[in-house]
């Protein structure tokens, strides 16, 4: 089973923010939405990936306050990435060994999606 099959089936919806945003106006839309993790794009590009591991971290870093905080000074700036080919056992040891729990998808340079620790088992055990 490849990356893709679980995008075909988890559908297209995309959630991103602005590197240059308030972390607030993000921790927000988060809590809104209901989701564990944003896309972070900065010029047009994948700029990194804020999950509420980064949220606590920066809160914590900030002594319980969030303040002026932009999204770039809370994100991981280098988060794994796969592609559409990517096999599900490989994305699965990754996420394990990086304790990841959201990746995002790549085809070159344009992100196809996010994958979560949840969709990649849910996929093993429907498969």
């Amino acid at each position: 089973m490849k990356v893709s099959d679980i995008l075909r089936v988890k559908g297209g919806t995309l959630f991103t923010v602005q590197s240059d945003e308030p972390l607030s106006r993000a921790m927000n839309d988060m809590a809104e939405k209901d989701i564990g993790s944003l896309v972070v794009m900065g010029r047009g590009a994948l700029a990194g990936m804020l999950t509420f591991r980064e949220v606590i971290q920066q809160i914590v870093k900030n002594g319980g306050q969030v303040g002026n905080t932009l999204v770039s000074e809370a994100m991981d700036a280098k988060p794994l990435t796969c592609t559409g080919e990517t096999d599900i056992d490989e994305v699965r040891r990754m996420m394990l060994e990086h304790h990841a729990r959201y990746m995002p998808v790549m085809e070159g340079t344009v992100l196809m999606g996010v994958i979560s620790f949840y969709d990649v088992a849910k996929a093993v055990v429907d498969g």
